[in-house]
């Protein structure tokens, strides 16, 4: 049996319960010490640095003249994608604008009967980086990596928006990916990859710009860069391996939940699978199904491998229990495959995407539904949000006092200036008061 189903009040149960609540981890000491060599390399010598990583890792002949992508190959990239992909890229392009647009936030003011005005404008950063991993050097291109990333980034009105992606051997990107990036304007392409991109991204280089913000997946090398250049640029978030958790009851369909299960053991040997039921008989026969779909993959061995190590099955009392145990375990992709569905969702505190009921696996999500699939991973759907409009903007405070507001409130001010022992403070406001003599 792939996956041992457990009650969660037993022993292992609770084991498993206690380890999913505190998975939040760092990269390992190893992992820090290469990125942090790899940045200071970029930063001190910049393209030269990025070369030599380039070629040793992705494109042995890699040149500097060929590591942004050329006007010829975006123009060649249209003529090798199909138009059934077409179709869909444009489908994925429309779903996720629309529903990115309702998400921008707007500048405001506010006047007060003494005259002041207060309020908040809204503006976004200059420049944004974009990460979109090789996927199996280049093989399997992330497409809706591109349009997840860049299409909040132009819906906020980032001037600049540049893409960084891991070339192939040959040096070259998929045309999938060239395609897309132009899809939504973007024609600013590096053929660069790993942390060393992220390095370029953060610091520059005399080929490639210095951002303000750095968003999109990547492995622990990519992850821990973001992590370590976090402070000197925005990032979207510290992510760690993807991960599901399905909520079931007696009327879920196991043939469904361990395709759900399999789709998200497919993406890596650490991707998280979870099942939460109420019913013995589901477990019992999504594990069956388990094994029966599995045999179907071409990432066979990887899901395997995950949801071996990985993979765990809980069975609990009722729905109650479950959704406390789904607030704890605060998930990155939360599925409730239950009778109504959206009666349960006030129960819901902390889940990174809701998918609610039999016909809305995590695909969905991760290509045409329209939210954003850059999501909060090992816990941190406690604390943070899904990469969105709002991850390229940023916010300013307006303060206009008239002279009546001012005077009113001098008293107030010095009041708590001289409590904070603040002398230069109270000095401000006292210098206009002595005017007014």
């Amino acid at each position: 049996m792939i996956i041992t189903p457990h009650t969660t009040q037993s022993p292992q149960g609770k084991s498993s319960l206690a380890r999913l609540a505190n998975r939040f981890q760092l990269a390992d000491s190893s992992c820090r010490e290469a990125v942090s060599a790899i940045l200071r390399a970029i930063r001190e010598r910049g393209n030269e640095a990025l070369l030599e990583y380039t070629r040793k890792y992705d494109a042995p002949h890699m040149t500097l003249e060929q590591l942004q992508v050329s006007e010829a190959e975006l123009q060649a990239a249209y003529a090798q994608v199909d138009a059934r992909l077409m179709q869909s890229l444009q489908l994925a392009r429309e779903r996720i604008w629309s529903f990115h647009e309702r998400e921008m936030e707007q500048s405001w003011i506010v006047t007060r009967d003494d005259g002041s005005i207060t309020g908040r404008l809204v503006r976004p950063v200059a420049h944004a980086g974009l990460y979109v991993p090789g996927g199996q050097g280049g093989k399997t291109p992330l497409v809706s990596s591109v349009l997840m990333n860049g299409i909040p980034a132009a819906i906020a009105g980032v001037r600049q928006r540049i893409m960084v992606t891991p070339p192939n051997e040959q040096g070259m990107v998929h045309p999938a990916l060239l395609v897309a990036a132009q899809e939504i304007g973007i024609r600013q392409i590096f053929k660069t990859g790993s942390a060393w991109a992220i390095g370029a991204l953060a610091f520059g280089t005399e080929t490639i710009p210095a951002v303000d913000v750095i968003v999109g997946p990547g492995n622990q090398y990519v992850t821990e860069a973001k992590r370590q250049v976090a402070g000197r640029v925005g990032i979207d978030m510290i992510a760690g391996p993807s991960e599901v958790l399905i909520v079931a009851d007696h009327t879920a369909r196991p043939a469904f939940i361990a395709a759900d299960l399999l789709a998200q053991a497919e993406h890596d040997p650490q991707a998280l699978a979870i099942l939460i039921t109420t019913s013995q008989d589901i477990a019992e026969a999504a594990v069956a199904e388990l094994e029966k779909q599995l045999q179907l993959l071409s990432r066979q061995d990887i899901a395997r491998k995950s949801l071996a190590e990985r993979g765990t099955i809980l069975v609990c009392s009722d729905l109650d229990e479950a959704m406390a145990m789904a607030n704890d375990i605060a998930i990155e992709h939360l599925e409730l495959m239950v009778t109504d569905p959206f009666s349960w969702l006030p129960a819901i505190q902390h889940a990174g995407a809701i998918f609610l009921g039999d016909y809305s696996p995590e695909a969905c999500g991760d290509y045409v539904a329209g939210p954003n699939h850059v999501l909060p991973t090992m816990g941190t759907a406690r604390i943070s949000s899904a990469l969105g409009v709002e991850t390229f903007l940023k916010k300013s405070s307006l303060i206009a006092c008239s002279r009546r507001a001012f005077l009113a409130d001098s008293e107030h001010i010095l009041n708590l200036a001289n409590l904070e022992g603040l002398t230069a403070h109270a000095g401000s406001v006292a210098v206009r008061l002595a005017e007014e003599k």
